[in-house]
């Protein structure tokens, strides 16, 4: 069997699987905001503080930003290895979508954490 280095999982169902459940997360943490910015009355600094302020509020925000980039990592490169034929090309996308991708990770975490 042919490894894939480029993938983010072990192979084709690996991705597969990731993919669905970083959708469930993402889902889950869409509407879960939407319930509360539909449900808070006034959105003030103080409301907007008070929710991030908990842990667990910081740890399932730290899990659905590295979901969305477990998704968006799988997602690009397979949109990159099926339209990008020439070799290098998709070696340098591959690699600038993975920098900011992991530019966001350190982003999300220093805002989130303020590390």
């Amino acid at each position: 069997m042919v490894k894939n280095a480029a993938t983010l999982g072990r192979s084709g169902v690996h991705d597969f699987v990731l993919l669905r459940a970083s959708a469930l997360v993402l889902a889950s943490f869409v509407l879960f905001m939407v319930g509360f910015l539909a449900l808070t009355p006034e959105l003030t600094f103080e409301s907007w503080h008070g929710l991030f302020s908990h842990t667990a509020m910081k740890v399932y925000t730290l899990v659905s930003l590295v979901a969305l980039l477990v998704h968006g990592w799988i997602g690009l490169w397979q949109v990159l290895t099926d339209y990008i034929k020439p070799a290098g090309l998709r070696a340098f996308l591959q690699f600038a979508v993975n920098l900011v991708l992991l530019a966001y990770l350190f982003a999300g975490v220093v805002i989130l954490w303020g590390v």
